[in-house]
């Protein structure tokens, strides 16, 4: 099972919030303390002005907050109206104990940004 499948199927039935189209979700150097799962729509993820990632349905965001505590590495804005699940660290915390899948599709998630973050910087030099 996918990574966005995984999710969806875990998540899709929880209290889920409404996001209009154009709303920032979360800016750069925020404090963060919730990831969130897109159930529905899609937003862009910034890191500055460079365009990181479209996020669609199934995917998440903001997970990294809750792995290392340091600030929102990037700004995320709902490019549609969305719906999105957010999960806070205790909720995390227990997918990650009682659903391995969940923790490696996590990971997989991270290791994917990194590679493609290896890439620009990689094509920028």
């Amino acid at each position: 099972m996918s990574s966005s499948n995984l999710f969806l199927n875990l998540f899709r039935n929880k209290d889920s919030m409404r996001i209009p189209a154009g709303q920032t979700i979360f800016k750069e150097g925020d404090k963060g303390d919730v990831m969130f799962i897109i159930t529905e729509g899609e937003v862009e993820i910034h890191e500055g002005s460079v365009l990181l990632e479209n996020a669609g349905p199934g995917s998440i965001f903001g997970e990294m907050a809750l792995i290392d505590d340091e600030p929102r590495s990037a700004t995320v804005v709902a490019k549609t109206d969305c719906r999105v699940v957010p999960v806070d660290r205790r909720r995390f915390e227990f997918m990650v104990q009682e659903t391995p899948f969940f923790a490696l599709a996590v990971m997989k998630v991270l290791a994917n940004r990194l590679r493609k973050a290896s890439v620009r910087i990689a094509s920028s030099h």
